[in-house]
């Protein structure tokens, strides 16, 4: 039996498809991990943030290019898993600086064993 399409219409509301106000990163971040409820799609964004910061890294000693192919591997491999996982849009482009901080916390708390307890918290992932 084949899967219903899902088209755009019959998604349940994305506050980060619209123009929405967050006055604090505190606010941001709830949504922030919502857009990340596939473990596929945490799995992606660690791996872009983690191979990202060692080409930064990389870069102290081989050059500013290394650290262009590191924002560019970072940043592809997390639009990849918004647009081909998840099926939403990256907060990238709504919120740039607090989707950063949002990646590197997230990545912090999966380095340190943290994040399925903060998903918890938020109701995340429960299914």
């Amino acid at each position: 039996m084949s899967q219903p399409k899902v088209t755009e219409n019959s998604r349940p509301p994305n506050p980060l498809r619209r123009a929405w106000t967050v006055t604090s990163f505190a606010e941001f971040w709830p949504l922030y991990l919502r857009e990340h409820s596939q473990p596929l799609t945490r799995r992606i964004h660690i791996a872009g943030t983690l191979i990202g910061a060692a080409l930064l890294v990389a870069a102290c000693v081989g050059g500013p290019m290394l650290a262009l192919v590191g924002v560019i591997v970072a940043y592809s491999l997390a639009w990849i898993a918004h647009f081909q996982v998840e099926g939403n849009r990256p907060a990238t482009f709504s919120h740039p600086w607090w989707s950063l901080k949002g990646d590197l916390k997230m990545t912090a708390l999966y380095l340190t064993g943290r994040l399925d307890a903060e998903l918890q918290r938020h109701r995340i992932g429960l299914f």
